[in-house]
């Protein structure tokens, strides 16, 4: 079978875009059931392509070659002429997933023909289908409701949603820092099975160790990024031990020294946009202890923003940087921390993110207690607006 499909391909090579058609057509009737799918996977061709050649093939008239599009040819894709499309469709469903209230789709079915009426709107014509597509490039897929909450989710959803919203875009005008920070998925190093399919020479899939047991690896691989909301750049720390508080605030610093003062060296404050649980929790003592030891350093005040339990996955760290660190190593064995390093440094996207990465070779224990006395010292400034979610950490005066 695999000499014969390899032939397939060496012919389909030699055929203009009609003829590759009518070829894949006639290989899929031969193959009976399942042969679309089949064709459809071994060449590229999509499948409306295919049913096309079929209808073609089936309808008994003599094929016709007079047109057959050149190289290249064909009308353009709508982000290709319209550079603006992508952007402004990326921002619409930001603004609706994060429970923005001046979004027009906050209130409605948010189906591919409503969301492409809203780009009309902005000046983007688009159809349905159009946005589709590019929505699934975007990684976007139907989903049904899940049972995950109960009577005692917190009710200030969407008013800290809102509240995030308006200090994000307060910082971006000011020329301030917006990181979006959070623990990506903990990995094990070594030449184990990664999950997802990468492209090789048939027939020759990377070999990765049949058992997963801890001793045949070199250990943990702990992400914990940084995205820059205002410049599009990811900052990952790789640690090696724990995911504690103190690793998370030492990513920070680390951000801090190898790219943030340089492109803040007159910022005023920094703005953080935390999950709600975790080493960055808004229960977590050592969390608020750590940051405030890394205002002092700094001399500026350090604004944290949490978002309320159970809504991690609207944090932009998620979507905007590790989506696209999970889809760069995908079905590659990270077999080393130099590969893990490597990988997530060489992430990158057409609306320009670019990621900088470094191991962390620190020892941060678990269970560590900060006093009560410590956290008295604390210069903590509760926000007005839900001050368990919102507060800022100024630098004691020297």
């Amino acid at each position: 079978m695999q000499q014969a499909d390899a032939l397939t391909l060496r012919v389909l090579e030699t055929l203009n875009e009609a003829q590759a058609r009518w070829y894949v057509a006639r290989e899929a009737l031969a193959r009976g059931r399942g042969g679309l799918k089949a064709m459809h996977d071994l060449t590229g061709l999509s499948r409306p392509t295919i049913l096309k050649g079929i209808r073609e093939l089936r309808h008994g008239r003599r094929l016709k070659l007079a047109r057959v599009r050149a190289a290249g040819g064909g009308r353009k894709r709508v982000e290709d002429a319209d550079p603006g499309f992508a952007r402004a469709l990326e921002r619409i469903m930001a603004e609706n997933t994060a429970g923005d209230p001046m979004s027009l789709l906050r209130w409605t079915n948010k189906s591919t023909a409503r969301i492409a009426e809203e780009l009309t709107r902005l000046g983007h014509p688009a159809s349905d289908e159009t946005v589709r597509r590019k929505l699934l490039e975007l990684e976007y897929s139907l989903q049904a409701n899940r049972k995950t909450l109960d009577e005692r989710s917190p009710g200030e959803r969407d008013e800290q949603f809102r509240y995030i919203n308006r200090l994000v875009n307060r910082f971006l005008r000011r020329g301030d820092p917006v990181l979006s920070v959070d623990t990506k998925k903990k990995e094990r190093v070594g030449n184990f099975k990664n999950s997802g399919r990468t492209w090789r020479p048939r027939g020759q899939p990377a070999a990765v160790n049949l058992y997963d047991y801890p001793h045949l690896g070199a250990g943990p691989a702990i992400p914990y990024g940084a995205y820059d909301v205002g410049r599009n750049q990811g900052f990952v720390n790789v640690g090696m031990t724990h995911d504690t508080a103190e690793f998370a605030v030492e990513s920070l610093r680390r951000w801090w020294r190898l790219i943030g003062r340089r492109h803040y060296a007159t910022a005023t404050a920094v703005l953080l946009c935390a999950d709600g649980g975790g080493s960055n929790g808004f229960r977590n003592r050592a969390w608020k202890y750590h940051v405030q030891h890394w205002a002092d350093q700094l001399g500026l005040p350090v604004t944290v923003c949490h978002y309320p339990p159970g809504t991690s996955k609207w944090n932009k760290v998620e979507h905007r940087l590790f989506s696209y660190i999970s889809l760069n190593w995908k079905g590659q064995p990270l077999v080393s921390y130099e590969t893990v390093i490597n990988l997530i440094g060489a992430t990158r996207t057409k609306g320009g993110l670019r990621v900088k990465a470094a191991l962390d070779a620190g020892a941060y224990d678990l269970g560590v207690k900060i006093p009560d006395a410590e956290m008295e010292r604390l210069n903590l400034q509760p926000h007005r607006t839900l001050p368990q979610w919102n507060y800022t950490l100024r630098p004691h005066e020297k």
